[in-house]
């Protein structure tokens, strides 16, 4: 045989193993997948964490965690090819028709409107002149927060935007510098450390026409009593978590993620907001307008036909 049919043979058998994600790994490594997740302290950070300590005890797949400021610089990310995986807001993922796919819908997040407690602020229309924060830049709640404004009637020149990470933000808050904080995450979200000074706005009235504005990625949801400590019980508006992936992920890795997020769904949940998040198995193939992987949804049809 001809070096250079040898040549050409071992130039295929890499090319299989590059695309099958375990090129450099070794034959029997699991394939690694850098996941996309968001600010440390914050929800999308500790449920990939908690994805990849479920990873690691199946030996079948590694997952990377990779900090990012949220949303929109994960969707971008990912349709880039620069992360395997990402997490995303699911009225942010819609704008990337076509570019990625999902794995599954993970969580419901809660968008979240915070003021100082002693201040007048009672609804989002009182923000007009005020300086608020509106996620970091990148995050999903920066886009949704537009939104949000609008749909109270309030043009983005009517508020002076501030786009500071979680904690920062938080600071500025207790510290007065800027009069309100809107983030999206879980409840509580571990990354706020200011309690005392914070007052959660009730957002339910805008769930509705949120809705009809822009699609049904928006619900109306609650957040309990004292989920802050002293908090009064509010409504807010609950947007689908989605887990992502490139098109180019191989199928059999694809399903690997499924089936963790089905046998350890308990285990995915942080615990600071076990009280109000879960994982359903019933609900991970409902991702909207965002398709799913197709090593995902075989994985899903060999569980429930």
């Amino acid at each position: 045989m001809s070096a250079a049919r040898i040549s050409r043979r071992r130039m295929l058998a890499l090319a299989a193993l590059a695309s099958a994600g375990v090129f450099g790994c070794g034959a029997d490594s699991p394939p690694t997948v850098r996941l996309a997740s968001g600010e440390d302290g914050g929800f999308y950070f500790a449920f990939a964490r908690l994805l990849a300590s479920a990873a690691r005890e199946t030996g079948d797949l590694r997952i990377e965690p990779v900090e990012t400021a949220g949303s929109q610089q994960n969707l971008r990310m990912v349709a880039d090819g620069e992360v395997d995986a990402a997490l995303a807001l699911a009225d942010s993922a819609s704008d990337f028709g076509g570019r990625v796919v999902a794995l599954g819908r993970v969580y419901e997040n809660y968008l979240q409107l915070a003021v100082r407690a002693d201040g007048p602020l009672t609804r989002v229309g009182d923000l007009r002149g005020r300086r608020v924060n509106l996620g970091a830049a990148g995050s999903g709640a920066a886009a949704t927060g537009e939104r949000l404004l609008s749909t109270a009637g309030l043009d983005p020149a009517d508020v002076i935007i501030e786009h500071q990470p979680l904690r920062a933000a938080a600071q500025a808050l207790t510290d007065g510098t800027i009069d309100a904080l809107l983030w999206a995450g879980g409840v509580p979200t571990a990354a706020l450390t200011v309690p005392d000074p914070m007052r959660l706005l009730d957002l339910g009235e805008l769930a509705g026409p949120m809705r009809e504005a822009y699609g049904p990625v928006y619900d109306r949801v609650a957040i309990p009593a004292d989920a802050y400590p002293g908090g009064p019980a509010v409504h807010t508006i609950g947007v689908a978590n989605l887990l992502l992936a490139t098109v180019t992920l191989p199928d059999e890795t694809a399903g690997a993620i499924v089936d963790l997020l089905v046998q350890h769904a308990d285990a995915l949940v942080p615990a600071e907001a076990a009280g109000t998040q879960f994982l359903d198995g019933r609900f991970l193939i409902g991702t909207g307008t965002v398709p799913l992987h197709p090593g995902a949804a075989a994985a899903y049809r060999r569980r429930h036909g």
